[in-house]
């Protein structure tokens, strides 16, 4: 399995949708590589945040980091 095809079937996986032989396939694909690790773990986290509604303060300097990233993009064309 290819990292492609681990995202693609990524929201079954999360919802335990997926088939008993695809779920092999997935956590054996999970043992052999570490970005869709984490991939996984981030998008999991990221749905336990959002159904907590928790609101996070972003540091100064990331908030205006990141902002300053957005502007540039838009100003080059989003």
């Amino acid at each position: 399995m290819t990292c492609s095809e681990f995202l693609a079937e990524l929201d079954d996986l999360i919802d335990n949708s997926v088939t008993p032989t695809l779920r092999a396939d997935l956590e054996l694909h999970l043992r052999e590589c570490e970005h869709c690790v984490i991939t996984l773990n981030t998008t999991r986290k990221t749905i336990e945040i959002y159904r907590q509604h928790e609101l996070y303060e972003l540091p100064t300097a990331l908030r205006e980091r990141l902002q300053a990233a957005i502007l540039a993009k838009c100003k080059r064309g989003c």
